[in-house]
C-alpha cells in the first residue's frame, strides 16, 4: 500500500492530522467536518507507512454503529484487521481471555440491562417502585459507577455534583449497595464492573498488562468528549507510560453528562499532553450554509469550558433551502403539520429514511407516531427495541441463514424477498400497528438485500448472510425506508437530509430540569446537536399550547433567540407584529411559513395558477441546474416558481416583487424567466448562464 496514495482526496486540516502519527496528537472536529475520513485515513497510513501493524492498533468509539462503520472504512482503505471497537467490546473481550489466569472460576453472566437486578435490591430494601423509578434508579447507580462513586460516598458526591437524586438520597445508596452484593453473590457482572475489573486486572497483573500492551500499542479514540472518568481509567492501564494516543471530538457535542461523560478530558488534553499535536477540523461537508449558520448561532452566546474551544464551522456545500420556523396554537397541530410537510418532501423525491423527527424527550414520540400513521407514512422509532433482537428478526435471521445453501444464483433481493413473504413481507404494508412493525423490520432487511445488490452487481446469498452475521455480532442495524422518530440524545452520530426539530419550547429545551447554569449549556448543546443532524432542510417548530383550546402561555426555546425572524434579538416589538402579520390574499390567515409567504397564501388555500408554465418553468430550472452542475433549488426553489406561476409577472418590477426573487437572481434569471411568461422561449444569451466569466459557485439572495 503507497502511504501517499491513503493520502488523496483529504482536505488540508485532514492531512495535517492523517501526518500527525507518532506522540499524542488531538483532533477537535466539529459536526460534519469529516472526522471518521480523517482518522481511518491516518490508521490507513501509519499502517502503510510501517508506523504499526494493524494488529497493534486498536480504534475506540461509543457505538457499535459508530465502530461498524469504522471497520467498513479500514477494510476499504486496505486495513481490515485493524481492531474498532467500543470500550464494552474491547474489555468483555480482554476480560474473557485473561480471567481464568487473573481471577479464574467461572466467568460471571453479564447484565445486558440492569432493571431486573435494580428492582430485585429495590425489593430486599422494602421499596416497590414502578418501572420509571426503576429505570432512574438504575441511570444513577450508572452514573455512580462511572464516576467511581461508591455506596458510602454517594450522599456527599452527588451534593458536589449538584446533581438532583431520583429519590431520597439514602435510599439510593441503600439500593446501591445492595445491588453490588447482589451481583457478587449471584456472580454477575455489569457493563461498568466490567470496565473496572479490566483496568484492576491490567494494574495488578504485570504479565497481563505487559501482554496487552505489547498487542496493543497504537490507540484512537472517536467523541472522546464523551469519555467518563471509568472509561479514561481504563485507557490510561491500556496506554501505561506511552503517549501513541489520538484522541478525537467536540466539547460542543458533549450531551451525556447525566451519565458521567465529561469534555475535560478532551479540552485539557494539551495540558496533560504538552507535545501535543492540536489539530483542527472546521470545514462541514455535511450541511448546508442555511444550516451551518443555524448551527454557529446556536453557539454564539454558550458559555463555559466547552464553549472556550468552539469551532466555528465553515459551509462547503452548495446553498439549499432557508430554515422555517413554524409556530403553532397547540401540539396536536404541530404533529399534524409536521406529518403533512414530510409527505410532500418525499412527494418531491426525498426518501422516508433521509427524514427524521427529533424532540427532547421520549414521551413527545407519541403524537408523531399518531400523525405519520394518520398520513399513510411510515416510520420507525429509535432507541426501542434492539433491531435484532425483535421476535420477526431472529425468526428471519434464522430462516435466511437456512436458506443460503438453496439459493443458487437467482437475483439477490428476489430472493431475500421471497424468502420473507411467507413471514409477512407482504408488497405493501398491512393495517395495524403491530402488524406493520413487523412488516417495517421485514422491510429492512429486503432494503439491506437492495442496498448490497447496488453496491456489489451480483451479491449472492453468501454475500448477503456474510453482512448480516457481521451487523447481528455488532448490533448494526440496517437503515429502513421510513421516517425517523428519535429522541435528541439518540440522534447523536447520525444525519438525514431533513430534519425537523420539534417541541421547541421552554421547558422542554431547555428541559424544566436544568436549572444551573451548566445544565442549561448542555440543553443547548443538545439544541446544537439537532440542528447539526441536517444536510439541507431544516425546521424548527413550537406550539403554545399542549392541546386544542388549552391556554397559550408556553414560550419558544431561549435558543431559538437570534436565529429565528422576529425574535428579540433581531427585532423590536413593532417589527414582530409586523412579521407576524403576513396573512393569506384568500383567506386572510397570518402567515408564518416561509414558503406559505412565497405565495401569499396558505398552502392548503386553493389557487389559480397557468400548470403548463409552471412545468416550463421547472424544465428551465432542471436544464440550467444540470449545465451548471448545482442543485435545482439554487436557482429557485419550487415555491419560489408557483408563486411565479400564480403572478405570470410582465415586467422585472413585479417579477422581483416576488419573495425569492433578489437582486442577484434578478439579473441573472430576470430575462429568461420573464420570456417563459410570455409564452416564448427564453433567448440563447437570456438563459440563465453564469455572467461573471464562467464563475461556478451558487449564489443566493
Amino acid at each position: 500500500m503507497d502511504p501517499d496514495r491513503v493520502l488523496e482526496g483529504l482536505d488540508p486540516e485532514q492531512l495535517e492530522a492523517a501526518r500527525a502519527l507518532r506522540g499524542p496528537v488531538c483532533i477537535l472536529a466539529g459536526a460534519g467536518t469529516g472526522k471518521t475520513r480523517a482518522i481511518t485515513h491516518r490508521i490507513a497510513h501509519a499502517v502503510a507507512g510501517g508506523i504499526a501493524t494493524e494488529q497493534q492498533i486498536l480504534a475506540v468509539t461509543f457505538t457499535t454503529r459508530a465502530a461498524g462503520e469504522m471497520r467498513g472504512r479500514l477494510r476499504s482503505l486496505g486495513a481490515p484487521r485493524v481492531q474498532a471497537r467500543t470500550f464494552h467490546s474491547a474489555a468483555v473481550r480482554q476480560l474473557s481471555y485473561f480471567w481464568p489466569q487473573a481471577i479464574g472460576g467461572p466467568m460471571p453472566s453479564l447484565i445486558e440491562s440492569k432493571i431486573q437486578e435494580v428492582a430485585r435490591a429495590a425489593n430486599s430494601c422494602g421499596l416497590q417502585l414502578d418501572r420509571t423509578g426503576l429505570r432512574d434508579l438504575a441511570g444513577e447507580i450508572e452514573w455512580s459507577k462511572a464516576t467511581q462513586v461508591r455506596p458510602a460516598d454517594y450522599e456527599k458526591s452527588i451534593a458536589k455534583a449538584g446533581r438532583a437524586a431520583p429519590m431520597p438520597v439514602h435510599d439510593v445508596a441503600r439500593v446501591y449497595e445492595a445491588y453490588e452484593e447482589q451481583c457478587r453473590d449471584r456472580n454477575l457482572l455489569d457493563f461498568e464492573s466490567m470496565l473496572e475489573l479490566t483496568a484492576a486486572m491490567i494494574a495488578e497483573h504485570p504479565q497481563i498488562a505487559d501482554r496487552i500492551r505489547d498487542q496493543y500499542r497504537y490507540f484512537v479514540v472517536d467523541e472522546f468528549q464523551d469519555v467518563n472518568p471509568l472509561q479514561k481509567l481504563l485507557l490510561d492501564a491500556w496506554l501505561g507510560d506511552r503517549d501513541d494516543v489520538c484522541v478525537v471530538g467536540d466539547p460542543n457535542q458533549t450531551i451525556y453528562s447525566f451519565a458521567g461523560a465529561t469534555p475535560g478530558y478532551l479540552t485539557g488534553f494539551s495540558a496533560a499532553y504538552p507535545h501535543a499535536t492540536v489539530v483542527r477540523l472546521v470545514r462541514d461537508y455535511r450541511s448546508s450554509p442555511q444550516v451551518v449558520r443555524v448551527a454557529n448561532g446556536a453557539l454564539k452566546h454558550a458559555r463555559g469550558p466547552a464553549a472556550e474551544h468552539r469551532l466555528e464551522l465553515v459551509a462547503q456545500r452548495p446553498d439549499g433551502p432557508d430554515p422555517i420556523y413554524t409556530e403553532y396554537d397547540d401540539e396536536p397541530a404541530e404533529a399534524t403539520s409536521v406529518a403533512r410537510k414530510i409527505g410532500a418532501l418525499i412527494d418531491a423525491g426525498t426518501p422516508a429514511r433521509e427524514i427524521a423527527v427529533l424532540f427532547r424527550t421520549n414521551a413527545q414520540s407519541a403524537a408523531y407516531e399518531q400523525a405519520l400513521s394518520d398520513a399513510g407514512a411510515a416510520y420507525t422509532v429509535r432507541g426501542a427495541t434492539r433491531f435484532f433482537e425483535r421476535p420477526e428478526i431472529k425468526q428471519a435471521v434464522h430462516t435466511l441463514r437456512g436458506a443460503r445453501q438453496g439459493a443458487g444464483s437467482d437475483p439477490l433481493v428476489q430472493t431475500v424477498r421471497d424468502i420473507l413473504a411467507p413471514l409477512g413481507l407482504t408488497p405493501e404494508p398491512p393495517e395495524g400497528r403491530q402488524a406493520r412493525e413487523r412488516w417495517e423490520s421485514l422491510a429492512a432487511l429486503a432494503q439491506l438485500a437492495e442496498d448490497i445488490a447496488a453496491a456489489r452487481p451480483g451479491a449472492t446469498m453468501d454475500h448477503f448472510t456474510d453482512e448480516l452475521d457481521a451487523r447481528v455480532a455488532t448490533e448494526h442495524a440496517p437503515e429502513y425506508e421510513g421516517v425517523t422518530l428519535a429522541s435528541l440524545h439518540s440522534a447523536k452520530g447520525l444525519e438525514w437530509d431533513a430534519v425537523f426539530l420539534v417541541g421547541l419550547t421552554e421547558g422542554l429545551l431547555p428541559i424544566v430540569f436544568a436549572e444551573s447554569a451548566d445544565q442549561v449549556e448542555e440543553e443547548r448543546r443538545l439544541f446544537y446537536v439537532g440542528v447539526t443532524r441536517a444536510r439541507a432542510h431544516l425546521s424548527l417548530s413550537w406550539a403554545l399550547a399542549r392541546s386544542p383550546g388549552g391556554r397559550k402561555s408556553r414560550k419558544p426555546s431561549r435558543f431559538l433567540d437570534g436565529l429565528r425572524p422576529a425574535s428579540p434579538s433581531l427585532a423590536g416589538r413593532d417589527n414582530r407584529r409586523q412579521a407576524r402579520l403576513v396573512q393569506c390574499r384568500i383567506c386572510g390567515n397570518t402567515l408564518t411559513e416561509a414558503a406559505e409567504r412565497k405565495l401569499a397564501r396558505c398552502l392548503d388555500c386553493p389557487a389559480d395558477y397557468d400548470e403548463a408554465l409552471l412545468e416550463r418553468l421547472k424544465a428551465w430550472r432542471r436544464d440550467l441546474a444540470d449545465e451548471q452542475k448545482v442543485p435545482a433549488y439554487v436557482i429557485f426553489t419550487d415555491a419560489t416558481l408557483q408563486a411565479i406561476a400564480e403572478y405570470v409577472p410582465a415586467d422585472k418590477g413585479r417579477l422581483s416583487r416576488i419573495s425569492g426573487v433578489g437582486a442577484v437572481k434578478l439579473e441573472r434569471y430576470g430575462e429568461a424567466v420573464l420570456a417563459l411568461c410570455a409564452g416564448e422561449e427564453p433567448a440563447a444569451d437570456h438563459r440563465g448562464g453564469e455572467p461573471h466569466g464562467g464563475r461556478t459557485e451558487p449564489q443566493t439572495d
